[in-house]
C-alpha cells in the first residue's frame, strides 16, 4: 500500500464511538482500507462517472475534505482501489531482489499476474474503465498509472537488472520485454472484454500458460531449456 496511506485520517468517525483523541495507527488503517473497499465496490457497481464523491463519503462514513487530502480526489482514490487489488495477489517489489533462476521467477510473476487480470472484479473494473476513458480521462490516465505502468516499468527495473541481463539473448531489444511478457501472459485478452469466459479448470488454466510462456523463453533466454 502507498506510504502516503499510513499517515492519520483524523476526520474519519468510528461509528458509535467518542471523539476522545487521536485515533491508533490500527484503526487509520483499516478506516483507509473501509474507504478503498467502499469506492472500488462503488465504481464497479455504479460506474466510474456515476459515482460522486459524496456518494463515497457518504457510504464510507468520512468527510469529502478526507478524500480529497489523502488521495487528491476520485482518480487518485481509484488508483488506490488498483494498488489494493494488485497488493490481493502478489507482491511485486520481490522481483527486484529476487535471486533465483529468470523462470522461476517469471513463472511464478506470471500465475499471480493472470490469476488477478482474470478475477471476475478486475475484467469489470478494466470493461468500465475502456467504456468509460474517452469521456473521462483522468480515469485512463489513473488506471494506466496504477496499474499497467506500475507493472511494466517494474518488470523492465528486472531485466535491466545485471545478473538477469546476464541470462537473456545478446540480440534482444531489452525495452520490448515487458510488452512481449505481459501479451504471453493475458492470451487472448480481448474475450474478456467482449464475451463472458467459459470457466476452465485450474490445471488448463496452467498448462496454457505455461505454453504461452514457453513461447517467451525460446525468444527471449540464451537457454530456455
Amino acid at each position: 500500500m502507498s506510504t502516503h496511506l499510513e499517515t492519520e485520517v483524523e476526520d474519519i468517525p468510528t461509528i458509535g464511538a467518542k471523539a476522545a483523541g487521536r485515533p491508533r495507527a490500527c484503526e487509520v488503517m483499516a478506516r483507509t482500507r473501509e474507504l478503498i473497499r467502499t469506492a472500488g465496490y462503488l465504481f464497479l457497481k455504479h460506474g466510474y462517472a456515476k459515482v460522486s464523491l459524496e456518494m463515497i463519503a457518504r457510504e464510507a462514513h468520512v468527510a469529502v475534505r478526507t478524500i480529497y487530502v489523502k488521495f487528491g480526489g476520485k482518480a487518485g482514490l481509484l488508483g488506490e482501489v488498483m494498488v489494493a487489488n494488485r497488493d490481493r495477489f502478489f507482491n511485486p517489489r520481490d522481483m527486484e531482489t529476487d535471486q533465483r533462476p529468470v523462470k522461476h521467477v517469471l513463472d511464478d510473476f506470471s500465475t499471480h499476474l493472470l490469476d488477478l487480470i482474470s478475477a471476475p472484479d478486475v475484467v469489470t473494473l478494466k470493461r468500465m474503465v475502456i467504456t468509460e476513458a474517452p469521456a473521462n480521462p483522468d480515469l485512463a490516465q489513473a488506471f494506466y498509472a496504477a496499474g499497467p505502468k506500475q507493472t511494466r516499468d517494474m518488470l523492465a527495473r528486472y531485466f535491466a537488472r545485471p545478473d538477469v541481463r546476464a541470462q537473456l539473448r545478446d540480440d534482444i531489444e531489452i525495452a520490448l520485454l515487458p510488452s512481449h511478457l505481459l501479451n504471453c501472459i493475458s492470451g487472448d485478452q480481448l474475450a474478456y472484454y467482449l464475451f463472458e469466459p467459459e470457466p476452465q479448470p485450474r490445471e488448463e488454466v496452467l498448462r496454457e500458460l505455461g505454453q504461452r510462456l514457453r513461447l517467451f523463453y525460446v525468444a527471449a533466454l540464451r537457454n530456455p531449456d
